[in-house]
């Protein structure tokens, strides 16, 4: 492997790392730099590989969340035990029918959530909601299910629409959504890990170095979002979003 390659992969993977952190979508940085600089290596080896780096990032932000924000142990752990087999059964899925067929549908989602953002200017702000234990529970489950099976299946843009989740579902705010999400998240990319481990998808030496880079980003943007609070969280979802629909559209329409 090139040392340049490397250089370049981790440096996409530091930006990613930092994206991450503060509202989700690193993935839209990450996984088009390795399809590009690996294009010798099969896209599911790219894509195992891919993800230790995107595990290493989340726990760093997370642990930086934790220190800061107030977690709701009792509904993440349940989110989180869901959310790591379901993340498993949608990279299990992958591996027999393409994904595509999903793209269109995503366009449609997130261009209604981008304008809905944008208009909407206390969505993510701090919102009593008082919602009923048992519903809470129900709703969290449905959501690590739902999340999980699609960062398994597609992948990018899976903290932001965490954190959508964690705001028009459970409540919260854009701060501990982000929180809650990267969570979430950490358990997803475990889940998906242990697919590409089985089957030998993972090569080291360019996932560890990437990792190192990605937790170095992970660890600055999360500090970053705990300090700048809520409605820099949002200027940043709303950027990430744009991102994603745009990547969509391009693969829906161009290719």
């Amino acid at each position: 492997m090139e040392t340049y390659i490397i250089i370049l992969l981790c440096l996409a993977a530091f930006f990613a790392g930092f994206i991450d952190a503060i509202v989700g979508g690193g993935g839209l940085i990450q996984t088009p730099m390795g399809l590009i600089l690996l294009p010798n290596l099969p896209v599911s080896t790219v894509i195992g590989s891919l993800k230790i780096p995107a595990f290493s990032g989340t726990s760093f932000a997370g642990y930086q969340y934790m220190k800061k924000v107030d977690i709701n142990w009792k509904i993440l752990s349940v989110m989180m035990l869901v959310a790591c087999p379901s993340a498993f059964l949608g990279s299990t899925l992958l591996t027999h029918v393409s994904n595509d067929f999903m793209k269109p549908l995503l366009l449609v989602v997130l261009s209604s959530l981008a304008i809905y953002t944008y208009a909407k200017k206390n969505f993510g702000q701090h919102q009593e909601r008082n919602i009923a234990p048992k519903t809470q529970i129900l709703n969290a489950i449905g959501i690590s299910f739902i999340v999980g099976l699609y960062d398994g299946f597609i992948g990018p843009g899976t903290g932001s629409f965490l954190v959508v989740a964690f705001i028009a579902i459970m409540g919260f705010d854009f701060l501990h959504a982000s929180a809650n999400a990267k969570m979430v998240n950490l358990a997803t990319n475990f889940g998906s890990i242990c697919l590409f481990m089985f089957k030998g998808k993972i090569i080291w030496a360019i996932a560890l170095p990437m990792a190192a880079s990605n937790a170095a980003g992970g660890w600055i943007g999360a500090k970053l979002a705990i300090n700048k609070g809520n409605n820099f969280i949002r200027i940043f979802f709303l950027i990430v979003v744009i991102g994603t629909l745009i990547r969509f559209a391009y693969d829906v329409l161009l290719r």
